[in-house]
């Protein structure tokens, strides 16, 4: 099932069943969303990025996860499972995902959409009504390289301050460098507030932005470019654990704001 939300020139599929990704996100009919039942825009839920050899520690108690990018776990399990719909209009919807085996606690994930003519706003909550635990939430867009045969390719511009120094595990190290050149499969701090700028040049600019400081931004690959916005760095369970207890709900926004050039 999918749901389908529309504002002025731009549009929005939301694939609820396959992990409440946005699966096309169109302005003026123009794909920006690299297209294919993996790809889209997935939330991560309930950690973001790579959890070291998928165990995390909470307390005394130790946790596995699944093994799902060996040797680590990657990206959380709100990305594959089916979400319920709450509520929906003609430009906003509201999706619900109730945590479970194999996560070691029970909790519920919410996700709204809000799409205007020029933006598109999500927001994502983590909250529990028993035991407290650590967790993150972010979103893994992937945004096409290139947006019409011949077209020009995307630009990447933003100003962190500082970059996460990656290991040879793909993990951060622990320590803070100054930001590197790509290409990129890197954490970012930005303690004012996430603001990355896509540029297509001659044809469309894109700012993704969240209050949250993290962001992972990849482009290695060449069919696309992803923008990250999470609410701590990859391994961050066991790093840098932000506990969701049942008075202090995780809460995380991104907005996608757009415009024609040329």
């Amino acid at each position: 099932m999918t749901t389908r939300l529309s504002a002025g020139g731009a549009d929005i599929t939301i694939d609820q069943e396959n992990g409440c990704r946005i699966s096309a996100l169109r302005v003026d009919g123009t794909e920006l969303l690299r297209q294919g039942p993996q790809f889209g825009a997935f939330p991560m839920v309930p950690w973001c990025g790579r959890i070291e050899n998928g165990r995390f520690r909470d307390g005394a108690h130790v946790h596995q996860m699944p093994l799902n990018h060996p040797p680590h776990a990657i990206h959380g399990f709100g990305r594959n499972a089916p979400w319920k719909a709450a509520r929906t209009t003609d430009t906003e919807a509201v999706f619900t995902y109730d945590l479970t085996d194999p996560w070691p606690y029970s909790g519920r994930v919410t996700q709204i959409f809000e799409l205007d003519e020029s933006s598109l706003k999500i927001t994502m909550g983590v909250e529990t009504y028993q035991d407290s635990f650590p967790a993150q939430a972010g979103w893994h867009p992937w945004f096409n390289r290139v947006l019409t045969e011949g077209g020009a390719r995307a630009e990447i511009a933003f100003e962190p301050a500082w970059q996460e120094e990656r290991g040879d595990d793909h993990l951060p190290t622990g320590r803070r460098v100054d930001p590197l050149p790509g290409p990129w499969d890197d954490c970012f701090g930005m303690p004012d507030g996430v603001d990355v700028t896509l540029t297509w040049p001659g044809e469309l600019e894109l700012k993704v932005t969240s209050p949250t400081e993290w962001v992972v931004v990849y482009d290695e690959q060449e069919e696309a470019v992803c923008v990250e916005p999470q609410s701590g760095p990859p391994n961050g369970l066991n790093t840098l654990p932000r506990l969701v207890t049942p008075v202090d709900p995780l809460e995380i926004s991104t907005t996608w704001t757009w415009r024609r050039l040329g």
